[in-house]
């Protein structure tokens, strides 16, 4: 890319950023998206460092009166964790999930119940959410578990879909439940530190794009070119984040080991890159 594009990429409107900050911060329903490199290690072992910090950083919300729904990856990483690597076929896969779930889901249980929290878990298929009976009764037990300080924790059910083990599925799964319960914020925490002009784990020269807006195009551009093996799954969080942004709705990308990352968001700090609305009162 030019010169030119490269300011392009980075130019947003200042005003703009700080109106968007300020809307996530007063956001009372928030999706919190951890994928799976944010909780385990880099044997595949679910970290119970990574995971109790992510709960703090929950709880931090929860303790603002916030209504917290977690959508979290993890399951087969975890499984892999306890099995061993070396499964690769859907089978094994799919296996490896349904091990790795109930070990997710064990671990949440007792980190949430450190501040007094009860979860749920829920997991979904496509089907569910392109069923519309299905999807109202999944609303509904939403809607009754936040009315109960219950913390869901969504998952795609891997177990019974073979197209959910694909990378980046979650992020698709998180964007989609932004729309179809009502929510004032999507934060999708990674590995990174947010959308970079390159591959911040090749290029040192790669710079932090603070805020994605007008100049979505010049982003997407740099995003399909850094993105690889390793960095693929930030287009589909990007496409994800774009998406609820198109309905209204600020999202943030940022790395999830960032100190007291979800409480910066709360305050209207800057962290991560964060997704101007195109569609309601924060236009660019």
């Amino acid at each position: 890319m030019s010169e030119t594009d490269d300011e392009e990429v980075l130019r947003v409107d200042g005003e703009a950023v700080d109106q968007t900050r300020e809307l996530a911060a007063d956001a009372d329903r928030v999706i919190v998206k951890a994928g799976t490199n944010s909780l385990t290690d880099a044997e595949s072992n679910l970290d119970d460092a990574k995971l109790d910090k992510l709960v703090d950083d929950l709880v931090d919300l929860l303790n603002r009166d916030k209504e917290v729904i977690l959508v979290s990856s993890g399951a087969v990483g975890a499984g892999k964790g306890l099995v061993g690597n070396g499964h690769e076929t859907i089978e094994e896969l799919q296996a490896l999930s349904t091990v790795g779930q109930s070990h997710l889901m064990r671990r949440y249980t007792e980190s949430f119940e450190r501040h007094g929290y009860t979860v749920a878990q829920i997991l979904l298929s496509q089907d569910d959410l392109d069923n519309p009976d299905r999807f109202t009764n999944f609303r509904n037990t939403i809607e009754t578990l936040l009315e109960w300080g219950v913390v869901p924790i969504i998952n795609e059910n891997d177990a019974v879909g073979t197209e959910e083990l694909r990378i980046g599925d979650n992020d698709m799964l998180s964007s989609s439940l932004a729309m179809g319960v009502d929510v004032d914020l999507l934060v999708t925490l990674t590995d990174v530190g947010g959308v970079y002009t390159g591959n911040p784990k090749e290029d040192e020269s790669a710079e932090l794009i603070e805020a994605v807006g007008r100049n979505y195009g010049y982003v997407q551009e740099f995003v399909d070119e850094s993105a690889g093996e390793s960095f693929g799954g930030i287009q589909t969080k990007v496409s994800g984040a774009r998406t609820v942004s198109e309905h209204g709705i600020p999202a943030v990308i940022a790395e999830s080991t960032e100190p007291d990352v979800l409480e910066q968001i709360a305050t209207a700090k800057p962290v991560g890159t964060i997704f101007i609305p195109i569609n309601g009162g924060h236009n660019e």
